[in-house]
């Protein structure tokens, strides 16, 4: 049952990657991985893969964030884009557009945003501050209003 020369577990630990950033790092820039990272402490910036983001509950990012699959429990103020599945847990903060095809909130979290879960190919299409702000596309109601000739 538990035998340390079982080929299937030495493999799996091989192809795994796993990468952690821990309480007290800060980290500004453009991260690109595979595998998992979970991060615990702050990252600021932009976060590229096709693995796991784990976003543990110390943890403050900010940024854009193009994933495979992302399970945040900490403060993420972002632009999260998950070709898999987006998942938070209480106590999570997330402030920021998302783009997936499955995403579930546990009870405690406080989510604001837009979620776009439409059928488009979320790879293809990762999002920009110009063309995807929601905010950009509403119309003031001074602008819209039609006056009435007498």
């Amino acid at each position: 049952m538990w035998s340390w020369n079982d080929s299937t577990d030495q493999q799996a630990g091989k192809d795994e990657n796993f990468t952690y950033l821990g309480k007290g790092v800060d980290f500004k820039g453009v991260i690109t991985f595979e595998g998992t990272v979970r991060v615990d402490g702050r990252f600021e910036g932009e976060s590229h893969t096709k693995g796991t983001l784990i976003i543990g509950e110390q943890a403050v990012v900010t940024g854009v964030i193009n994933t495979g699959t992302m399970i945040a429990q900490g403060k993420v103020s972002a632009s999260v884009t998950a070709t898999e599945k987006i998942q938070l847990l209480k106590p999570a903060v997330l402030v920021g557009d998302v783009r997936t095809p499955s995403l579930s909130i546990e009870e405690g979290v406080h989510y604001h945003g837009f979620s776009n879960m439409g059928t488009d190919r979320f790879a293809e299409q990762s999002p920009s501050p110009e063309r995807d702000n929601v905010h950009q596309l509403i119309v003031p109601r001074e602008k819209t209003r039609v006056s009435q000739a007498l």
